[in-house]
């Protein structure tokens, strides 16, 4: 028997709050959600694991790199270790630094930087390495109202990246551009290394990321508190600079090449595309999450007055 006429609604306009219809399956979105036009009650240097004895330590990282480290340092976070060379260690920028951690018990290991090549693998350490303790990472009810403090939150799910350099890539492209954080399922994708520590670039300090253990479950508790899931998609999607991104939004990214899965796609309210004009099929997933998540804030720029850019006097009332 023929399958019925597959049908995923991906337009921006006021169907929203419909089912989606998939060769005869009724999957209901939530209608009881604010429209996004309505918002009163909207929720208002490289990375590798310490070995040892040719083993590895699943419960301490490494992290290299007098960026990643300066930024654990400033934010208090939790170091076990820390080797550094001794023209480092009494520069400006981490001696007080440095002090305020032995005060709280981390130990301070000053070294030459051949030292270093060991620790880290002939890395490009920068003269100073740490030993954190593995990543806390937040809970997603927590994540949620800690979201409300933005208006119009934006938050992004990553399905399936296994790469921690993309991940790490798109953690620190999010916390730049203004997202209210990250989540990422427990299963089959990438958790916080100190590689995406790393290559995050200490954005991880400033960005809460939540770990569940199904990514569709969060996607249907997160429309609960009101947001809008926006996935990411090659074909039969809207193209994203003609969506109108409105209210608290979810962007959900898939892995490169694979994309998002089928579970995850029907857990979206829309799926949108970015154009390519080019051979070549795709982008990175980190480059296309950038590209996205510019598009959602440049929208929301357009639509907000600023008032600091305007002419001197324009604003001002006529007399």
């Amino acid at each position: 028997m023929a399958n019925k006429e597959r049908k995923i609604k991906t337009s921006s306009k006021s169907n929203r709050g419909q089912s989606l219809k998939i060769k005869g399956k009724r999957i209901l979105t939530t209608p009881t959600r604010n429209s996004p036009r309505d918002h009163s009650n909207a929720a208002s240097g490289v990375y590798k694991q310490h070995r040892h004895f040719g083993e590895e330590k699943q419960d301490h990282d490494l992290i290299y790199g007098r960026h990643p480290v300066l930024t654990a340092l400033e934010n208090q976070r939790s170091l076990n270790r820390i080797w550094i060379t001794s023209k480092l260690r009494y520069d400006h920028r981490f001696h007080s630094l440095l002090l305020k951690a032995k005060e709280n018990g981390t130990v301070i290991d000053e070294v030459e930087p051949k030292r270093l090549d060991q620790i880290t693998d002939r890395a490009n350490h920068q003269g100073v390495a740490a030993q954190v303790a593995p990543y806390v990472y937040t809970e997603l009810h927590d994540l949620i109202e800690r979201a409300k403090l933005a208006t119009d939150p934006v938050i992004v799910a990553a399905d399936g990246i296994t790469d921690p350099h993309n991940l790490g890539a798109i953690i620190r492209t999010a916390e730049a551009i203004g997202a209210q954080g990250l989540v990422i399922p427990q299963r089959r994708a990438s958790g916080i290394t100190s590689t995406v520590m790393k290559v995050a670039a200490g954005a991880l300090e400033h960005f809460p990321v939540a770990r569940v253990i199904n990514l569709q479950r969060a996607l249907e508790d997160l429309k609960a508190a009101g947001y809008w899931i926006y996935g990411t998609a090659a074909d039969g999607s809207e193209p994203v600079h003609t969506v109108e991104f409105n209210g608290p939004i979810v962007l959900v990214v898939g892995a490169e090449g694979e994309g998002l899965s089928i579970l995850t796609q029907r857990s979206c309210d829309f799926l949108v595309s970015i154009p390519l004009l080019g051979k070549t099929p795709s982008l990175n997933a980190s480059v296309a999450t950038g590209m996205a998540l510019y598009e959602i804030y440049r929208q929301r720029w357009l639509n907000t007055l600023h008032l600091d850019k305007l002419p001197i006097g324009s604003w001002k009332k006529s007399e």
